[in-house]
């Protein structure tokens, strides 16, 4: 059987980003991709002109609506935008005792404009985090989350991911994206311990729509083997071909799109 993979995110009308790249990565994962949408908004690869949030209890009511039809093997958690849209969305998924979850925490696009509230960052880590089977944050946001300094050196990785551990998911996929030089090392973190994911840094900027991508794939690996360590591998491994393909796509004049069936 399928697995069958929820996404609660934005929409992302360029198709690069939000519930657009989810539903392209989960069936290039192999899984049934299922949308609720927390917001709309205008955006292309330059940009984020506009949003529009959908009203908290209808987030609910599309996650209700799916969960009473259908099993769902996993979720992915993209943007949520702000405190009473978390809270209800950890509501619904608590009730639903959903698993597999795992939580992209969406703050700021790929242009820099900003996609959660300031006053959200408090209910996300509250009542989201604790349900987490995997957090995936980049650097930013897991300062963010925190409410540390960005760090800058891939040695302050691990120490870091703990930290987030603490906060409540089951395992933390830190990304180091963020970093300068040639890697692009990622960290998984668990109660057991962690392991690296090394990886060399693809030289494009072609990479909008990114940890969208790796979260729904993540969700999708998680889905079918139900092991943390081998869904991020496999996870990584699809998002760097993704990333690899993305120059021959030509979409858009700003930070293109991934290559998703690459």
């Amino acid at each position: 059987m399928i697995p069958r993979i929820l996404s609660i995110a934005g929409s992302d009308p360029s198709g690069g980003a939000g519930i657009q790249a989810d539903i392209k990565a989960i069936s290039a994962n192999g899984g049934y991709a299922m949308a609720a949408l927390t917001a709309l908004t205008a955006q292309n690869t330059t940009g984020v002109s506009g949003v529009e949030l959908v009203s908290p209890p209808f987030v609910a009511q599309q996650i209700d609506t799916v969960f009473a039809d259908i099993e769902v093997d996993a979720v992915k958690i993209g943007m949520i935008a702000t405190a009473d849209i978390a809270e209800n969305v950890a509501d619904t998924l608590r009730r639903h005792d959903a698993r597999n979850i795992v939580l992209d925490p969406v703050m700021v696009a790929k242009g820099g404009d900003r996609l959660l509230a300031e006053d959200a960052v408090a209910s996300l880590t509250k009542h989201l985090l604790p349900l987490c089977t995997i957090l995936t944050p980049n650097l930013p946001e897991a300062a963010a989350l925190l409410g540390e300094d960005e760090i800058e050196t891939a040695a302050a990785m691990p120490p870091l991911a703990q930290r987030l551990l603490a906060l409540g998911p089951t395992a933390v996929f830190l990304k180091g994206g963020h970093l300068s030089g040639p890697e692009s090392p990622d960290y998984l973190a668990t109660a057991t311990g962690g392991i690296w994911l090394p990886g060399k840094r693809v030289a494009t900027r072609n990479t909008h729509g990114t940890g969208c991508t790796l979260s729904a794939a993540l969700a999708t690996q998680l889905a079918i083997t139900d092991n943390v360590e081998q869904a991020a591998h496999t996870a990584k491994a699809y998002v760097t071909k993704a990333i690899e393909g993305a120059d021959s796509l030509g979409v858009g004049s700003g930070h293109g799109p991934l290559h998703h069936f690459a």
